[in-house]
């Protein structure tokens, strides 16, 4: 009977597991930043990426892809719908759902013409075996969500009119994030309200949380916005992406986001090889939230990414995680264990030795990695491995400067914090931690 009993809590176990990793039905990658798209060769190789690690779709979106926004009316050229064809039927091997995506807001007149142009775009990539499409309205003046709503159900429906097998098209409208849709007093803006009540309820509307760079996504924030909406919105991650703060490489883990979006998409770094710590560990929590462990998925990415340079990497990307200015706030803080140390020492304690060999494993680190990494990787982050060295080298004087007061040491730091800050507008890194050690002894030792 116990055996019986055994077998019986065993199976309830698994059964229970089975049933707890829910996946986030559509889960994917959206090259949606400005700055310079991925090449052909990268795009190919993410859609292997995102096979491996259970990732079912993919946005073509680039800002700066003239046929994608600018000049989105023209259509591609042969060699670019040759790359495009090669890409969906890569997309398709790997089980990735290909959606191809326009951005017609910087000069949309809602015409007829307008109307036919979007067709034909979407039709000449339906020939190419595109079965989902895009239309996004972000990052423009119009408001006319009435307008835009308008547009967007005469596509939805005379796309499918003319190709049968195509899926409700996604869109993201002007005013994307919850606090940009409500006024000071809570009221929904008139952009928000025309657009949501007008759109076709089977258009899946992404949405980026409070803000277009935030923290998180709690669950009241989410469905506050789904009731906006009055339907389940998915998500615009904006994290790993950094074109607002290019300096500064974003390799921190995925968190603070709901387990009930029916989509979530996931804007990485032009530097796609570096995008994929964060990438992985994205697809872990979108693969099965309810089991997802930041560290732990962190990790992993790391130690499947980079073998044997794995623990370096790891001392380098808890440097460059949290990016921040005076609109955008997401990242977990850099290095907080290395900080800690720096605090106790400011503090009085007596900590010179431990944070001598932490600072002494950096500066290791960083050799080994310039050293070791591949040229592709090496080409996304030499600048801010270079300013890393710059810095923790600055640190250790600092720490001589706290272990003793001597002008020369001080003049010494000085000079290397402008040597620093010189190079700080190609590349920052550790701000709160490493470099604000350097700000805060000099501010003790006048």
């Amino acid at each position: 009977m116990s055996k019986i009993i055994s077998a019986a809590i065993a199976f309830l176990l698994v059964a229970a597991s089975f049933v707890a990793a829910n996946p986030i039905p559509i889960r994917g990658v959206i090259e949606g930043f400005y700055g310079q798209p991925w090449s052909h060769q990268q795009r190919l190789d993410l859609m292997s990426f995102c096979r491996e690690h259970n990732l079912n779709a993919y946005i073509y979106a680039p800002k700066d892809d003239p046929y994608h926004r600018a000049q989105w009316r023209e259509p591609y050229p042969d060699d670019q719908l040759e790359r495009l064809k090669e890409l969906i039927a890569a997309a398709d091997r790997n089980g990735v759902e290909f959606i191809f995506a326009v951005s017609p807001g910087l000069d949309l007149n809602y015409s007829d013409a307008d109307i036919q142009s979007m067709l034909d775009k979407l039709s000449a990539v339906y020939d190419l075996g595109c079965r989902r499409f895009a239309v996004f309205f972000d990052d423009i003046k119009d408001h006319d969500g009435a307008a835009q709503a308008q547009f967007l159900n005469r596509i939805n429906r005379e796309l499918v009119e003319i190709h049968h097998d195509v899926q409700p098209l996604i869109t993201v409208p002007t005013e994307y994030y919850r606090l940009d849709m409500i006024d000071a007093d809570g009221n929904i803006k008139p952009y928000t309200r025309d657009f949501s009540a007008a759109i076709d309820k089977n258009i899946l509307v992404l949405y980026t949380g409070d803000g277009v760079v935030v923290p998180n996504i709690d669950t009241q924030q989410f469905d506050a916005a789904n009731q906006i909406y009055d339907r389940p919105l998915g998500i615009w991650w904006n994290y790993p992406v950094n074109d607002y703060m290019p300096q500064k490489l974003a390799l921190a883990p995925i968190e603070g986001l709901p387990s009930t979006a029916p989509a979530i998409f996931f804007n990485p770094m032009s530097a796609i090889e570096l995008s994929k710590i964060s990438l992985a560990t994205a697809a872990e929590f979108s693969s099965d939230p309810q089991h997802y462990a930041p560290q732990r998925a962190w990790d992993n990415a790391i130690d499947q990414q980079f073998g044997a340079l794995a623990s370096d990497m790891k001392l380098f990307a808890a440097h460059s995680q949290h990016l921040k200015n005076d609109w955008a706030d997401c990242g977990r803080d850099d290095c907080p264990s290395l900080r800690a140390e720096f605090d106790r020492l400011l503090n009085g304690e007596d900590r010179f030795d431990v944070v001598d060999k932490m600072l002494s494993d950096t500066a290791d680190a960083v050799k080994r990695l310039r050293k070791g990494l591949p040229p592709d990787i090496l080409v996304e982050c030499h600048e801010q491995l270079d300013q890393l060295e710059r810095i923790v080298g600055a640190d250790r004087i600092a720490v001589k400067l706290l272990r003793r007061h001597d002008e020369r040491l001080e003049k010494k730091l000085r000079d290397r914090l402008a040597e620093i800050d010189q190079h700080s507008d190609r590349a920052l890194i550790s701000e709160l931690c490493a470099y604000q050690f350097i700000v805060d002894v000099l501010n003790v030792s006048r």
